[in-house]
């Protein structure tokens, strides 16, 4: 995940997580670093993040190394050089202990020791757990996209446009006349109806009133997708008696997506 906008609040968030975590890429590490030096509250943020996460270490069993094996580490690594990148410690003032004003160093350059590498491996064992809290946090405060449509009902043999219908998976329903919609016979009503792909049975989504406009709450519909049948039928004053449509469709259209 590059870090290039750490003004944008997903990307920084992500950013602070990665930066615990240790999965940044070393330009990402140095650019993470230099922004550190100029933001006080990012230093507030990477010290949220290291609260939430390095206590999971707690919930890790104490395993002994096998003997030898911090002398074996030891000779791969060769000598070590003295760190040079002092510790992130966010305060709530949003202080932290000072940072160099050159450019950040690499990782390589930083001269990390092999007991801060052993550290995060030990955290990397337990990042599947770490993982699952940071892609949680992420989906649980970012709002999924709204699935909106729109379905043009049109007299049955096509040559008529007379209604549109808009409607989301967030907020309700709406029917609406293109024109005037005409008297509507003594004695009969306008019905609006619906009926998903899945379904078995179309469902009533009530009388449509003689101005044409009607809002139907979203809860009221069972379903809602791509291709939703949409259609209006001409029915008894007081509705169809039998829950499902009677009489002749006027108009009917399909959803799609916009």
């Amino acid at each position: 995940m590059p870090v290039v906008n750490l003004r944008d609040p997903d990307v920084r968030t992500v950013a602070c997580a990665e930066f615990v975590l240790g999965t940044l890429s070393d330009s990402e590490f140095d650019a993470f670093i230099a922004a550190l030096a100029r933001d006080p509250a990012l230093r507030v943020e990477v010290g949220q993040w290291q609260d939430r996460l390095l206590p999971l270490l707690d919930r890790l069993p104490t395993v002994a190394p096998p003997p030898g094996l911090w002398q074996r580490i030891e000779s791969a690594l060769g000598p070590l050089p003295t760190p040079l990148r002092p510790p992130v410690v966010a305060t709530a003032e949003g202080r932290g202990p000072p940072l160099p004003p050159r450019p950040a160093p690499s990782r390589a350059q930083a001269g990390i020791g092999w007991w801060e590498r052993l550290a995060f491996w030990r955290l990397a064992s337990g990042l599947a757990l770490a993982a699952s809290v940071v892609l949680a946090t992420l989906l649980l405060t970012r709002p999924a996209p709204e699935l909106s449509y729109v379905a043009v009902l049109t007299s049955q043999d096509g040559r008529q446009a007379g209604w549109v219908v808009r409607a989301s998976d967030r907020g309700p329903v709406r029917l609406t006349a293109l024109g005037p919609p005409g008297p509507i016979p003594e004695g009969r009503a306008w019905q609006f109806w619906t009926k998903g792909k899945t379904a078995a049975n179309p469902t009533s989504l009530g009388l449509v009133p003689p101005e044409g406009r009607l809002e139907v709450p979203r809860e009221r519909l069972p379903d809602l997708g791509d291709e939703q049948l949409f259609e209006i039928t001409l029915e008894p004053a007081t509705g169809s008696p039998t829950g499902r449509p009677t009489g002749p469709i006027l108009f009917v259209g399909r959803a799609s997506p916009v």
